[in-house]
């Protein structure tokens, strides 16, 4: 009769080590319930698909680098009557991630851009997707020092290597030195190949001149709205003060 010192030596060698964890319950449950060895087998390697796959999701939902645990289902629709909640729930099956196309999320600050481009990447991430999302400024900062040690391409590739890549903030600050013709390189090795989310509290007649020169912005923007979902967010800000429903407005 084989040994458990001798299962485990086997499990281990076959990188399976993790079905020790069910395999005492699946015992039982075969024995009670009067499995045949198929079944039995079945429900202990589906067991540990389901561990591979658990953490698979925790090292993509960590290589995301989301700020926060945002989701669709916290977030508050009715507070903003202004977000266009059905093409918001159209872009959570992740199809355009699938046909790399762009989101671009405009608005103020404070009505909900940061928290819905968070949702939709973890939406895509749960859905088998690998996803960086990153502050305009942070990205711009990481891009300049690589220019400096010289390693700008093997930096440009943690941009444009993921399936999506979520923007948050872009034209917060004004385009600096190198930043412009960055961006756009950003969004040239992108274009067609994979899909990008993008936040920004400007217009979109106020990006051209965000690249300081009219043919870059032009390339830019052709590439950019080719495949765009473009959504104009108005309404209050989730950081202000909530006002009382059903109050009356101020003489």
């Amino acid at each position: 009769m084989t040994s458990t010192d001798d299962l485990v030596s086997v499990l281990k060698k076959l990188r399976l080590s993790g079905v020790l964890q069910t395999l005492p319950l699946r015992v039982r449950q075969a024995v009670d319930e009067n499995l045949d060895h198929q079944e039995f087998l079945y429900r202990l390697l589906h067991d540990e698909a389901e561990r591979r796959d658990g953490k698979q999701l925790d090292l993509r939902l960590a290589r995301a680098n989301f700020e926060h645990e945002k989701t669709l289902e916290d977030f508050d629709f009715h507070f903003n009557p202004g977000v266009p909640r059905s093409k918001v729930i159209d872009l959570a099956t992740c199809n355009f991630v699938d046909r790399h196309e762009v989101v671009l999320l405009l608005g103020a600050t404070g009505v909900g851009k940061s928290h819905l481009a968070q949702s939709l990447g973890h939406r895509a991430v749960r859905r088998g997707h690998t996803v960086l999302y990153t502050g305009a400024g942070p990205m711009f900062t990481q891009l300049r020092a690589a220019r400096g040690d010289g390693s700008f391409d093997r930096r440009m590739l943690k941009y444009t290597g993921p399936d999506l890549l979520i923007i948050d903030d872009l034209g917060l600050m004004p385009l600096r030195g190198d930043e412009p013709a960055d961006l756009y390189e950003v969004i040239r090795q992108r274009y067609e190949r994979g899909a990008m989310i993008i936040t920004s509290n400007r217009a979109l007649p106020e990006w051209p001149p965000l690249f300081g020169d009219a043919l870059l912005a032009s390339a830019a923007m052709d590439r950019l709205l080719h495949h765009a979902h473009v959504l104009e967010i108005e309404g209050d800000s989730y950081r202000g003060p909530r006002r009382t429903r059903g109050a009356e407005a101020s003489p």
